[in-house]
């Protein structure tokens, strides 16, 4: 979704609210610092004036003041970076609790279509330019308005003009300048946080393939589509840092102009030298807060981008809400009754029905693509029906809580995920309190035991964060022993035995035979073996029941 940069700045400043307190003591220590450090630069001049004889303060006067805000704008400035930081890595320490939160809900209905590489970036290094808008722009912001302010009425006391032309001084520099460059430059920032994600997933994807890369010789062609991105986002960089230089060489002038512009109307109005001495050492360095604002702009850019990608994942929502309340049945089987459900346009199952009863092994054949997969994931409520019902205990799944519901079912994929760890912190995935026995239980069930058994290590043996290091049968059956280790009622298998040897499909198939006495596992698959070990079985064409 697209919306403008003030509304993204408002969204990331709703997320302070848990920290305000702290924001309004970083703009209050940002403040009084600010003008401690301008009192420093006009009690400069303060002592010409003295030596001149022409102030009412004596020399040892002016040097103690120096020193005393000295001290003050070197304290304020350290607490007013400390509360800005603190803020910063706070908030982004929540956000990103957020985002998992938020991940968590979308998986896996709105996460299978995403670029991980992508979401990759927008978790790391999206989330981490946030820390230039809480620790760098919120409080200079607020801090930048009010020394303005506080300025425009000091050297209003002089001549209403001077506080006029103060005025219109800071707004040049302060928003004018800012606003104008930012406008130019917004979307290249956009920009370039999307390129990145799209070449951080092609990476991801090249590492993943890298083995068919290098079979099929594919690895200059890779090459060249990597430097291709590269360049595009370089090109996009380039436009911006040639943009932010502008703006640097443009504050300078509007600051030397505008300073020298304060002379010349202390001239028109004839005021004495006190008095412009005065005036235009107050001006000109109270300019810090509002050059700080201008050199934000080509920043900001970049971390606004960013502010839009994460606001626009914090609001996405769920294809299926979590249902927390309802009832909690207990499982006596499941049904699917004319089913209706699609893709976007693209239908998959048209008017599907199917039974399973307790104490039943069913199996679900039919072709690649024919929806077996989709009416699996509709009964684990990944998704919703378009039409009909599907039910647990005669029960509308979409009215059983959530959490209940994971654990009356038992779900294993066609492709098993891995963490970095141990084999044995991969199993115990489905149940992180279970027991040395009920894990090697499950793993004897899964035919996966014996092989464990054999490594050095056993089953703290160290896995890649891909399982590389396992064969695609020996991930296959670890998938499995978690499925077994859950102990769902109601177990979903998806092509459980595609990958493994018929010795190994055979005991697993034995285990599955004797778990369904207390259970219902519902098996899909392409093997004459495993239909023949099934109860019913229930073919699928086209999406209908055939």
């Amino acid at each position: 979704m697209g919306r403008s940069g003030l509304k993204v700045m408002v969204g990331l400043v709703g997320l302070v609210k848990p920290l305000a307190h702290i924001m309004i003591l970083c703009i209050f220590f940002g403040v009084i610092g600010f003008f401690s450090a301008i009192a420093i630069t006009v009690l400069g001049g303060e002592l010409l004036l003295v030596v001149l004889g022409n102030s009412q303060f004596t020399f040892s006067n002016i040097c103690m003041m120096l020193l005393i805000c000295a001290v003050l704008r070197g304290a304020f400035r350290y607490v007013e970076q400390t509360c800005g930081h603190y803020i910063a890595f706070k908030l982004l320490a929540r956000i990103r609790d957020q985002i998992f939160g938020v991940l968590r809900k979308l998986a896996p209905a709105k996460l299978e279509t995403r670029n991980r590489g992508d979401l990759i970036a927008l978790i790391t290094s999206d989330i981490e330019l946030l820390e230039v808008f809480y620790a760098h722009t919120i409080a200079p912001v607020c801090i930048a308005i009010l020394v303005s302010l506080g300025m425009v009425l000091g050297i209003g006391q002089f001549h209403i003009f001077l506080g006029v032309y103060a005025l219109i001084a800071y707004a040049i520099i302060g928003y004018a300048l800012p606003v104008g460059l930012w406008q130019k430059d917004n979307q290249d920032g956009l920009g370039v946080r999307t390129k990145l994600g799209n070449l951080n997933g092609f990476f991801l994807e090249s590492l993943r393939g890298l083995h068919e890369t290098l079979q099929f010789g594919a690895v200059a062609n890779r090459q060249s589509e990597i430097a291709e991105k590269t360049e595009e986002i370089n090109a996009l960089q380039e436009k911006i840092k040639v943009q932010e230089g502008l703006n640097f060489g443009l504050s300078g002038f509007f600051v030397s102009a505008l300073s020298l512009g304060m002379v010349a109307l202390h001239l028109y109005l004839q005021s004495d030298f006190a008095t412009t001495l005065r005036t235009t050492l107050m001006l000109t360095a109270s300019f810090g807060p509002v050059i700080a604002l201008s050199n934000l702009s080509t920043t900001l850019t970049s971390t606004i981008a960013s502010g839009e990608r994460v606001l626009n994942l914090l609001e996405e929502t769920p294809e299926t809400e979590d249902v927390l309340e309802g009832k909690t049945p207990i499982f006596t089987g499941a049904k699917a009754e004319n089913i209706d459900f699609s893709y976007g346009v693209e239908a998959i199952l048209s008017d599907v029905s199917m039974e399973l009863e307790k104490g039943q092994l069913i199996s679900l054949t039919g072709a690649s693509g024919s929806g077996k997969s989709t009416l699996l994931k509709l009964f684990m409520r990944f998704w919703s029906a378009d039409g009909g019902t599907v039910s647990i205990s005669n029960e509308n799944i979409n009215e059983i809580p959530t959490k209940h519901l994971r654990t009356m079912e038992g779900y294993m994929t066609q492709e098993t995920d891995f963490f970095q760890g141990t084999i044995r912190e991969n199993i115990l995935l489905a149940k992180q309190d279970a027991t040395e026995t009920e894990m090697i239980a499950a793993a004897k069930k899964a035919a996966i035991h014996d092989f464990i058994a054999t490594l050095p290590d056993g089953y703290d043996t160290k896995t890649s964060e891909l399982g590389e290091s396992l064969s695609g049968g020996e991930r296959q059956r670890i998938g499995l022993a978690r499925a077994f280790l859950q102990d769902g009622d109601f177990i979903l298998l998806d092509e459980p035995t595609a990958n493994l040897d018929s010795l190994n499909e055979g005991m697993i198939l034995k285990s599955l035979y004797v778990a369904k006495k207390e259970k219902t596992i519902l098996l899909v698959s392409h093997k004459t073996s495993t239909i023949g070990v099934a109860d019913k079985n229930y073919h699928l064409q086209s999406g209908r029941m055939s």
